[in-house]
């Protein structure tokens, strides 16, 4: 994939994270903050945890650190994916944002 095509994807997923946490924001209790830094997205929870999301550029990989672990996703036949699991990025967000935030957490690409 070409770097422009990578950063049009990578950035789009990040939008789709801004977007989930004002639902989340706006239809549960869950009070999730996110700030975004550049290529970098922090989701904090009341109980102090949190999740980075940031991009790669020179791997053109999207990386998740959660307490579980650290993650990397490559964009591959339309979603990003784990490159151990294979695992998708929105359901392993959503799983470890809802492990995190004590409730049902929903992250998905649109």
């Amino acid at each position: 994939m070409t770097d422009p095509k990578y950063m049009d994807r990578a950035e789009a997923a990040l939008a789709a994270i801004e977007r989930a946490c004002d639902e989340i924001n706006d239809t549960t209790d869950a009070d999730v903050d996110n700030q975004r830094v550049g290529g970098m997205i922090t989701i904090s929870f009341p109980n102090g945890s949190q999740l980075i999301v940031n991009l790669q550029p020179p791997l053109q990989e999207i990386w998740l650190a959660a307490r579980s672990g650290g993650y990397h996703y490559r964009y591959n036949e339309g979603a990003w994916v784990d490159t151990k699991t294979g695992e998708e990025f929105f359901s392993n967000l959503s799983r470890e944002a809802s492990a995190q935030g004590g409730q049902p957490l929903q992250f998905r690409a649109a």
